[in-house]
């Protein structure tokens, strides 16, 4: 009399279940690891790391590389879909490994109002990102807008003398947030 009021399956139903729902919290905990675990990776490379491409960069006294020439792209967005008009100032430019350069960007609030904008930076390819680097950038510190407000804003950079030889192009892309935008949506 034990199993005769059981149904068969519902054993089985509970055993997927239960197989299912391990199956969600492992994916589940294996998304949340994936953060530091990324973190980790591009600490060790050097490769990727958001922090490295947002602090300045020392710069030895090795003397530029004539011989060769690398072309560095710029490239401007604001995926947030701020009011923002943000732009490189020139396109590309034809440098030499090892001799310090400068740039701008060009940012503009279209707001009537006061924002607070934070560039975050990105280098490609990303195993010449760790020879790209910045002594002096505006995505170092958040940007006050007034509104209406213009700016240009200056990077000024060095491609190492060890960059890769088969590089020759690198592109720096600059994505730019409304800070507030971004703690607002953060919050949802």
């Amino acid at each position: 009399m034990g199993t005769e009021g059981q149904d068969p399956r519902g054993k089985g139903n509970g055993r997927l279940a239960l197989r299912l729902g391990a199956m969600a919290l492992g994916a589940f905990a294996f998304g949340y690891a994936l953060v530091p675990l990324y973190a980790v990776i591009c600490e060790v490379t050097g490769i990727g790391s958001r922090e490295r491409l947002s602090r300045a960069a020392v710069i030895t006294q090795q003397g530029p590389d004539l011989t060769r020439t690398v072309t560095v792209e710029f490239v401007a967005s604001v995926p947030d879909g701020g009011q923002w008009s943000f732009r490189p100032t020139v396109a590309q430019m034809k440098i030499h490994p090892g001799k310090l350069y400068e740039t701008t960007f060009h940012a503009r609030n279209l707001a009537a109002v006061h924002v607070t904008g934070q560039a975050v930076p990105s280098v490609t390819p990303m195993a010449a990102g760790r020879h790209f680097q910045k002594t002096e950038c505006f995505c170092f510190t958040p940007q006050q807008f007034e509104g209406g407000e213009s700016k240009e804003m200056p990077v000024r950079f060095i491609v190492d003398r060890d960059l890769p030889a088969g590089v020759d192009r690198l592109t720096l892309s600059y994505a730019f947030y409304d800070t507030a935008r971004v703690a607002a949506a953060a919050k949802r």
